[in-house]
C-alpha cells in the first residue's frame, strides 16, 4: 500500500475520531462547573490597572526602570 493512501485511509477515520473527541473534550473543559470565576478573572485583566498602568508607581517608564 502506498504512504498516500494509507495516510488518507487513516486520517478519514482514526484521525477523525481522535479530533472530534479532542474537540469535545475542549468544549466540556471550558464549560466545567466552576470555571466561570477563572473566565471572568480572565475576561476582566485590561481593567485591573485602571489608575495607572502595573509597575508604574513611582513613575518609572519602562519594566527595567520599575524593578531598579
Amino acid at each position: 500500500m502506498e504512504t498516500y493512501s494509507f495516510m488518507r485511509e487513516f486520517a478519514d477515520s482514526w484521525m477523525l475520531l481522535v479530533l472530534t473527541l479532542f474537540f469535545v473534550g475542549v468544549v466540556v473543559w471550558a464549560f466545567r462547573p466552576g470555571s466561570g470565576k477563572e473566565h471572568s478573572d480572565t475576561a476582566n485583566i485590561p481593567f485591573r490597572h485602571e489608575d495607572q498602568p502595573a509597575g508604574t508607581e513611582d513613575g518609572a517608564t519602562c519594566h527595567k526602570e520599575a524593578r531598579t
